[in-house]
């Protein structure tokens, strides 16, 4: 692994956590801007890890869906607590490849694939009844068929402009290393805790 390379760096280190014992070593949180400028943070699952970024999959028209297209700029956030070791990412946004959405879909269980159709994500419903209704609706119309992935659900790829990987270590003396994307390549720093 080159030191020059944070994304290796950050397969590495996410392997660590997983040795390490963490429960969920794919949590990350994803921070977006609305309209307003007013930032919103939430859970969501890393699904691939490419050479090129970091993938996740949602409803286009939820809200984190409609932030990241409206405003592409997006902040990542991974801790791995057994591991004491924390990784942040700043990256603009953009939507997957439509085959690498495709094949994930395709890889979910039918009642996930089926809840996608579903769940109008991030809209007012008037009760979870009417929800449970509306996946019974939709399993009646995909009955013994292949469920298509909506055209309104997929992945977005961030690629990150900017990387910052954080171990803890005694009296807040932490390691801070920081990685910046300058004309195409990345420029390492250290940074004081």
């Amino acid at each position: 692994m080159s030191d020059l390379d944070p994304i290796a760096m950050f397969s590495a280190w996410k392997q660590e956590a997983i040795l390490g014992g963490e429960p969920d070593s794919d949590a990350m949180s994803v921070a977006t801007v609305d309209a307003d400028g007013m930032p919103h943070v939430r859970i969501v699952y890393l699904r691939t890890l490419l050479e090129e970024g970091f993938v996740f999959y949602t409803n286009y028209e939820s809200n984190k869906g409609q932030q990241l297209l409206s405003h592409p700029k997006v902040a990542l956030n991974f801790h791995w607590g057994s591991i004491d070791r924390q990784v942040r990412i700043c990256g603009h946004a953009e939507k997957a490849p439509e085959e690498l959405s495709d094949a994930y879909y395709a890889d979910r269980a039918r009642q996930s694939q089926l809840g996608a159709w579903a769940s109008p994500q991030s809209r007012e419903i008037p009760n979870r009844e009417w929800l449970l209704k509306e996946v019974e609706r939709v399993e009646q119309t995909f009955e013994g068929k292949e469920v298509q992935r909506p055209p309104f659900w997929g992945g977005f790829l961030v690629r990150p402009e900017s990387m910052e990987f954080w171990m803890g270590r005694t009296a807040r003396l932490h390691e801070r290393t920081y990685y910046k994307r300058e004309s195409g390549t990345w420029k390492q720093t250290l940074l004081a805790p």
